[in-house]
């Protein structure tokens, strides 16, 4: 047995004792080879040293790249933009008539009211004889101007109001006190209060809106704020002494862009739903304004003529697809713009 265990380790100890003798002759070489030409001297870059890498990521192309995969909210901002860019370039089109005009009949002289939609009257005619067309889109530009101008100042004057709300601890008893008296004075009171006490008109109805709307942006805003302005990463900021300001717009408005975001996308549609109500009740935009308001409220009037029903159909479908729309888009934006769903 131990003549047969020598014979199996005779090669490996011969195997070995190869591998040792051609290190031991490696180091040798080395031995004999000036330090100077072992190693290479590379010249050493302080800038260089201390850069920290970039993985290429932007907080816009991430949010767009998140809106972009959400087809509702794709296909409903296609229809708003059309919309929108169709209202504003109507009135330059070919052959349209003008929103206030009375039309009369070219033989008889006799107005054309109350002509169901043809081939003539796209939209029909109301009871005076006035384009129901051309009232319509020229309302849709007056409410949307009115939604969009409320939507902006709330988000503007929301937002500033929120933050030195929720930011600056010495004046947060002052806002509050502002915000108690404000939001006990119900938004339809002030609403009808100014459309008696002022000229009935636009900037009436913006001013009224505009006076309480920015109470609830306001309000979250210093909620969302006063949730994490006390993070680990602002504290250490200010003791680095980082000014407020630039704590404000790096650390924290980033994470409020989604709240601003619907909170103006779903303004839109509550300004112009709150024109429409006043308007509903007669005290609103005069007759000779042409607002959506003032369509749905002459079409209503005729509900219990079948005939006549065609005059509060279309201004209440182009109510509906805004309404929905930017309260889609709104939504679908809010959830890309939030950094949390960034990968």
């Amino acid at each position: 047995m131990m003549s047969i265990r020598n014979a199996k380790a005779a090669p490996l100890e011969k195997s070995l004792s190869q591998q040792l003798k051609s290190v031991t002759d490696l180091a040798a070489d080395y031995e004999n080879i000036p330090e100077n030409e072992l190693f290479e001297q590379t010249d050493f870059d302080k800038c260089a040293a201390e850069s920290v890498s970039d993985a290429g990521y932007s907080y816009w192309k991430s949010t767009m790249r998140s809106f972009r995969k959400n087809k509702a909210a794709g296909l409903f901002l296609g229809i708003i933009v059309i919309l929108l860019v169709f209202t504003f370039v109507q009135p330059f089109l070919p052959g349209q008539r003008n929103p206030k005009t009375i039309n009369d009949d070219p033989v008889t002289g006799v107005q054309i009211i109350n002509r169901a939609p043809d081939r003539e009257y796209w939209f029909g005619t109301n009871s005076i004889g006035q384009d129901l067309w051309a009232r319509t889109w020229s309302g849709a530009r007056t409410s949307l101007f009115i939604g969009c101008f409320v939507a902006v100042f709330e988000a503007v004057f929301g937002t500033i109001v929120g933050i030195l709300w929720g930011y600056c601890r010495k004046l947060d008893w002052f806002f509050t006190e502002m915000y108690n008296i404000f939001d006990n004075i119900p938004q339809t009171l002030v609403l009808i209060l100014f459309s008696y006490i002022m000229r009935p008109g636009v900037g009436t109805i913006i001013f009224a809106l505009c006076l309480t709307g920015w109470l609830e942006t306001a309000l979250f805003i210093r909620n969302q704020i006063i949730i994490i302005r006390d993070r680990e990463y602002n504290l250490a900021s200010r003791c680095m002494g980082v000014s407020a300001y630039r704590i404000i717009t790096k650390n924290i408005l980033p994470y409020l862009v989604s709240v601003i975001a619907l909170r103006m996308a779903l303004a839109i549609p509550s300004a112009i739903g709150s024109e429409v109500f006043v308007t509903y009740i007669g005290i609103g935009l005069p007759t000779d304004i042409p607002s959506l308001g003032n369509l749905v409220s002459d079409g209503f009037a005729l509900m219990s003529q079948p005939d006549m029903r065609y005059q509060l159909l279309f201004p209440t479908a182009l109510l509906s697809i805004i309404t929905i729309s930017f309260y889609v888009i709104g939504n679908a934006f809010a959830d890309a713009a939030d950094p949390k769903n960034h990968v």
